[in-house]
Formats: structure tokens, C-alpha cells, sequence
């Protein structure tokens, strides 16, 4: 079923969050973010907004750019809203250092290739 909405919001919306997650745990270990509750809810906010770029995404996700664990990114949503209590800050932490920057380069890949 074909998104309502434009997949170059959608893509810019995931680059600027994980731009914004990127600048905000510049600088910073694990230990340091864990912390550092300002920075851990900014983002979480953050990995939400993602979250919800990729549902609208829809089914052109997978095909844009298919080596994204795109239902894990997509249920991320879930976890930071209805199970924000046992976040394991070990997995965020891992995602964001490790598996955002690849989703980034992917989305700017995607976005250039969509656009005239």
C-alpha cells in the first residue's frame, strides 16, 4: 500500500535526527550518556522521530535501502514510548554510535537519487 506521505520529508526527517543525535552525543562515552539524562531523553526523542519517518517510509524503506533492519528501527518507537522504563541503555548506545551513521549515508544515498 502506497505512503501518503512524500519519502523526501520522510528521508529528511531521518537525516536530521540522526545529524542531531550525532551532534548531541559528540564528544561523549557510554558511561558519559548514560549520565547525562538531558542528553538520553533528547536521543530518545530523536530515535522516535526516526521511528516515525520510517512508518511512513512504508514499504519503499526496504527497497530504497534494503541491508536497514527496518523493522527494528520501526518498533524502536514502541519501546521508547510504552516500555521506556527497562530502555537498556547499552542497546541505544549501540545503535546510535554504530548502526545510525550507516542509516544516515543510506537515507542521503536514497534522497539523491529521488531528487531531479
Amino acid at each position: 500500500m502506497p505512503s501518503d506521505y512524500d519519502p523526501i520529508d520522510s528521508l529528511l526527517d531521518i537525516i536530521e535526527n540522526t545529524e542531531r543525535i550525532a551532534r548531541y552525543i559528540a564528544g561523549l562515552d557510554r558511561v558519559a550518556f548514560e549520565h547525562d539524562g538531558l542528553i538520553r531523553d533528547a536521543v530518545e526523542r530523536c530515535l522516535g522521530h526516526l521511528c516515525e519517518a520510517a512508518h511512513r517510509l512504508g514499504a519503499n524503506a526496504g527497497e530504497w535501502m534494503p541491508d536497514q533492519p527496518w523493522h527494528d528501527i520501526r518498533a524502536i518507537g514502541n519501546r521508547l514510548r510504552h516500555a521506556y522504563g527497562r530502555i537498556d541503555t547499552d542497546i541505544i548506545w549501540r545503535t546510535v554510535t554504530e548502526r545510525l551513521p550507516r542509516l544516515e549515508a543510506d537515507a542521503k544515498a536514497t534522497l539523491a537519487s529521488l531528487r531531479p
